[in-house]
């Protein structure tokens, strides 16, 4: 009996003789057995071996690195850095990620990808290495399914702390901030869930601009509509797609009391009901503003504020354009911030510029995924997580795959904190 394995660098044959003694040869090296125990021993060992080195010749999951946004090195974010006017800052890194709920992972909505890395077991450890490597201070996740019973554990191992809040309806999966025990003491947390959009149809307080745009959307997307969505028509139906956002404040150690608010979303994915996913935007920087000043009150402190998440809207888009200037029309506009409950900065955009795209698939390839911060004297963004290139190795054909376990990439960014 006699078979070839087939590995990366060598072609080995194995041959075997069954005889009253059996014996097996290696490129020509004989070996002879006395029971045909021993020889099956043997042939199970061989197989093992095969299996390893073919499983060291896949390729490896890659873990992005932090780049500076200047010319100058960035130093070490454990330690404080001296400004240019000699008062000390502290340094810290979030980081956002649409880690893709395996409740969605399907081979038919993923075919492009290889069947091993779709597997909850491969991508789990995939997904854990990824953010172990990042080592962020803090981070936002997204379409986490498995909080419970994989990532609380799992993430309590590797020092963090997180806060969750799942999606209502029958969706499993829902957003959750993780943060380094050593870093941050959680102080308060909020949740909201945008269903909560549909009470405020037909009350006072919903703008003459929102119903309009509600109105002009109706029958402009059935064709995007399904069995889950139902009657278009009815704003109630539009508002209630069960998505999420959860935002908590943490006081930073090691620093004399400065706190840092920090924001986790997934808007609407829909790309025909933009208007839904604009009426989740302004539900969202209405009700962070509103968590600003509790935290301001109570803690007696000026916060900074982070928004970070998955916001299924492209650059230039009304969602976009309502976040960094207050107004909703896809042309840019300035002078528009004191129409914004806060004003925004997209750590991205306002640095290298926008990557060409944070989500990966043959069907679909753009930025979907942002970083914004309250620009003020006291935080800064001295680098981000630097994303690969359209054309590179890695993420062609599409996502997941090998190297990246979903078919979002990371984003994200290290922060300064100057002195009060």
């Amino acid at each position: 009996m006699s078979f070839v394995s087939r590995n990366q660098n060598s072609l080995v044959w194995y041959h075997f003789e069954v005889v009253p003694k059996f014996r097996w040869s290696e490129n020509n090296c004989m070996v002879t057995y006395g029971c045909l125990m021993e020889f099956v021993f043997c042939l199970l060992c061989i197989y093992r071996r095969i299996s390893v080195k073919e499983m060291s010749a896949t390729p490896s999951t890659i873990c992005p690195k932090f780049v500076p946004v200047g010319g100058a090195d960035i130093q070490s974010r454990s330690k404080p850095d001296e400004n240019c006017d000699g008062t000390a800052g502290i340094r810290f890194r979030l980081v956002s990620y649409n880690i893709l709920a395996q409740v969605y992972i399907k081979s038919s909505l993923f075919p492009h990808s290889p069947s091993p890395c779709l597997k909850w077991k491969a991508r789990s450890r995939s997904i854990l290495t990824v953010l172990k490597n990042l080592e962020a201070d803090f981070l936002c996740l997204q379409e986490v399914d498995e909080f419970d019973t994989f990532y609380k554990l799992n993430m309590e191992s590797l020092g963090y702390f997180g806060v969750y809040i799942q999606r209502g309806g029958q969706k499993c999966d829902g957003c959750g901030i993780f943060f380094r025990q050593n870093c941050a003491e959680l102080l308060i947390e909020e949740r909201i869930e945008y269903n909560d959009l549909v009470n405020t149809i037909g009350d006072d307080l919903e703008s003459q601009d929102d119903k309009h745009e509600l109105k002009q959307a109706k029958g402009s997307s059935l064709k995007s509509t399904s069995k889950d969505h139902g009657n278009p028509n009815d704003p109630r139906v539009r508002l209630k797609r069960d998505c999420v956002a959860i935002m908590a404040a943490f006081e930073l150690k090691g620093y004399s009391r400065h706190v840092v608010i920090v924001a986790n979303t997934h808007l609407y994915w829909d790309p025909a009901w933009a208007d839904v996913k604009l009426a989740q935007a302004k539900c969202l920087l209405s009700r962070l503003q509103q968590f600003k000043e509790v935290v301001s009150d109570q803690f007696e402190c000026t916060p900074s504020v982070i928004l970070a998440g998955d916001f299924n809207s492209t650059p230039g888009d009304k969602v976009y354009q309502y976040l960094i200037s207050g107004n909703s029309s896809p042309a840019t506009l300035g002078g528009c911030l004191d129409e914004l409950p806060i004003p925004l900065c997209s750590v991205y955009g306002c640095t290298r510029g926008e990557p060409p795209f944070t989500n990966c698939t043959p069907g679909f390839t753009n930025t979907l995924d942002f970083i914004f911060f309250s620009p003020d004297d006291q935080i800064k963004p001295l680098s981000i997580l630097e994303l690969p290139e359209p054309n590179s190795a890695d993420v062609l054909g599409g996502l997941p795959n090998y190297h990246h376990p979903s078919d979002h990439l990371p984003i994200g960014a290290e922060f300064e904190i100057s002195k009060e």
